[in-house]
């Protein structure tokens, strides 16, 4: 079970530095096998890339086999649930108008001393999109990394997937057909973010790689930072749920879970001010991992890196939160908003009891939580996160 730290003990902090220090990968072992996979990729080509994933794959490959011909892409796309695309098509709309507005501006004048000033923001040329393709695969990872691409300006879009015994999601060729990618290679791991950053004779290098992976992918675009630009170097994911005892406990365990069926390295932590409350998610975390398809991931995630943070009161809230700098926040309390002025460091934010993470994961949108949830059900289930809909249908339930 997790851990639970209250902040009147006195070895309170102590115990939170040891939280905050504790290492959730191997990162040494990685390292070194991914530095020998990317020169090999740099130095050998497609020779070496054919060989990995050949290995790792389970799938023979040749050169000419490594890019999806246009055929290849349309007929794993028409594969693809009617309803599904429905829903990807619908997040789609929702992530383009958003970074629509994120657009930004030039800045053309002329100061003082009559010295004409100007800053001109222009995209990337290529930009290479890494889609994960292992215990699960991620449309929404297609939709949510080549879409502000494509409103950027991007010419150049190339998406890499890896198709273990040579199985490619039919959803994630839907998603890159939707926004219109049209070249992409079946292969994964280091060797395709290596592929990506040095080139070889079959895959044209790209200027900027993107998109989610396990720990050899975000090793490997450590590595070539510099030579490329990335987006981030992504660890485990993570949850900070920050809740009162005015939620039902089910909703709060089961947006725990959805961060910790990720990755059994994913980390989920609850700050609360009630104890009673404390108990009865984790009661309601145990009931969901009874049923949960990806279980076994979820609770090792859950007993090993998460835990339960109990505070006096909410003052303490935003300091712990700024220490721990969580990728998803959630505030489940009356006044969200008040203790979302107060935090400095955290990724996205979501504010209210029917904001839970898994809606911004696919569509977004808390006001309209009746309309949007459905189709973000349905995502979650075709990438088989099911604590991602639980999350969602529990609060559909009491509405």
């Amino acid at each position: 079970m997790p851990i639970t730290l209250d902040t009147r003990d006195a070895g309170f902090e102590t115990a939170f530095a040891t939280l905050l220090a504790a290492k959730r990968e191997n990162a040494a072992d990685v390292d070194v096998a991914v530095a020998a996979i990317i020169d090999n990729v740099a130095s050998r080509g497609d020779a070496a890339l054919v060989e990995y994933t050949n290995r790792f794959d389970r799938v023979e490959l040749t050169p000419a086999r490594l890019r999806l011909t246009k055929g290849e892409i349309a007929a794993g796309a028409d594969a693809a649930p009617t309803e599904t695309v429905d829903a990807l098509r619908l997040a789609a709309e929702r992530i383009e108008s958003f970074h629509r507005r994120q657009l930004p501006m030039m800045i053309d004048y002329v100061d003082d001393a009559g010295v004409r000033l100007g800053l001109r923001w222009r995209p990337v040329a290529a930009a290479g999109l890494y889609v994960p393709g292992g215990t699960a695969a991620y449309p929404s990872s297609v939709l949510m990394n080549a879409i502000p691409a494509k409103v950027a300006g991007v010419e150049r879009l190339v998406m890499t997937v890896p198709a273990p015994d040579g199985v490619l999601n039919p959803l994630v060729l839907a998603a890159a057909r939707l926004v219109g990618i049209d070249e992409i290679y079946r292969i994964g791991g280091a060797q395709a973010v290596a592929a990506l950053a040095y080139g070889t004779a079959t895959i044209k290098a790209v200027d900027k790689i993107v998109g989610p992976g396990n720990a050899y992918v975000a090793a490997a675009k450590r590595r070539v930072f510099g030579r490329v630009g990335i987006d981030m170097i992504a660890g485990p994911s993570e949850i900070l749920v920050v809740a009162d005892r005015h939620n039902d406990p089910a909703w709060i365990a089961a947006d725990l879970l959805s961060q910790a069926e990720h990755d059994a390295a994913a980390q989920a932590i609850l700050v609360t001010d009630s104890s009673e409350f404390a108990a009865a998610v984790e009661a309601a975390a145990a009931r969901h991992l009874e049923h949960l398809p990806r279980a076994d991931i979820a609770r090792a995630s859950w007993q090993a890196n998460s835990a339960i943070l109990l505070v006096a009161d909410w003052n303490e809230a935003a300091p712990l939160i700024d220490r721990i700098a969580p990728e998803h926040l959630e505030l489940a309390i009356d006044d969200p908003d008040a203790l979302a002025a107060r935090v400095h460091h955290a990724g996205a934010i979501f504010l209210g009891r029917y904001t839970p993470e898994a809606i911004g994961d696919y569509v977004a949108g808390p006001n309209r939580l009746d309309a949007l949830a459905p189709a973000a059900i349905r995502l979650a289930e075709a990438e088989g996160l099911d604590a991602h809909a639980l999350s969602l249908a529990l609060r559909l339930s009491r509405r």
